[in-house]
């Protein structure tokens, strides 16, 4: 049968299935291979009871992130709050070029409306082409059109402590019960659990992802890989990257540069390039053997 894996717990692998849930573990030819199965993974397994069963094959993957280990993330929630603390273009940004790098549709959320205004950065991030949303979980404001947007796929929501995340999942979820400002115990945070990725349906049709690696915004994103190709997750500026003077332009501000050239011109928003080049110097001088640490 296929199913789709929702928890995987000390080697165990919980799926679902013909409408139901069974306790399996994986192939031992995964190992020889180097692989494994994750949350998220569409796989096929054989049932040895109405309970257990094995996982015979993953099937082809559309993304997979090291941290969380999660896979087929269809969409990221990033959520922000117009108070304490405020948005933060730089954090946005790195998100969402993580999201490009991933094949993950990203969803920028503004969450708090009814304590400010949001225009100028709904402004810059429609402008940039990205589903921008200004919601409040106090008032509902927003939240319908952000209920469509959960409709047949498997999301995540990440945003940091107080931009009011939980609140706001609260009024998604009610089912999920999740304690606003605290850990969840429904979820198993207790402070001295072992945290997991775990897959939630929801009545949307789709799966929302409870993830540790999804509760702040610390994600794994330094790769040999994703340096290479930073400028391509930087969707906005496609139209410009090749008007340079220069094939090897880093658009960093190089002479000649048509990305820095759209950005006076007011093509491509301020704090989006600023973001570009602070990533950039993040990345130019890492090496391969700094990832395998990091990792």
């Amino acid at each position: 049968m296929k199913g789709l894996i929702l928890k995987a717990i000390s080697g165990f692998y919980y799926v679902f299935a013909d409408g139901k849930i069974f306790e399996c573990k994986a192939r031992g030819n995964f190992r020889n291979k180097g692989e494994s199965p994750l949350v998220g993974d569409s796989v096929e397994i054989t049932c040895q009871n109405d309970e257990k069963g094995v996982i015979e094959n993953i099937y082809e993957r559309k993304n997979s992130l090291v941290r969380p280990a999660v896979a087929n993330i269809d969409k990221l929630f990033i959520v922000s709050s117009f108070v304490t603390p405020a948005p933060n273009t730089l954090i946005i940004d790195r998100l969402t070029a993580i999201c490009a790098f991933h094949s993950i549709t990203p969803v920028i959320v503004f969450n708090k409306c009814d304590l400010g205004d949001f225009s100028s950065y709904k402004a810059i991030y429609e402008k940039s082409g990205f589903k921008t949303l200004v919601v409040s979980a106090q008032t509902g404001q927003g939240v319908e059109e952000l209920k469509c947007e959960l409709e047949g796929c498997i999301s995540a929501f990440t945003g940091n402590s107080g931009v009011g995340k939980s609140s706001l999942l609260n009024v998604i979820f009610p089912d999920l019960n999740l304690q606003t400002g605290e850990v969840s115990d429904k979820l198993g945070r207790g402070r001295h659990t072992t945290r997991h990725t775990e897959l939630f349906a929801h009545s949307y049709n789709g799966y929302v992802a409870d993830t540790p690696g999804f509760s702040s915004l610390d994600i794994q994103y330094l790769s040999i890989e994703f340096k290479e190709k930073l400028i391509e997750c930087f969707p906005d500026f496609s139209d410009f990257i090749f008007d340079c003077q220069f094939a090897d332009c880093a658009h960093i501000g190089e002479k000649g540069c048509g990305v820095a050239k759209a950005v006076k011109e007011g093509k491509i928003e301020v704090s989006r390039y600023e973001s570009y080049v602070a990533i950039y110097n993040e990345l130019k001088d890492l090496k391969s053997w700094q990832v395998t640490k990091k990792r």
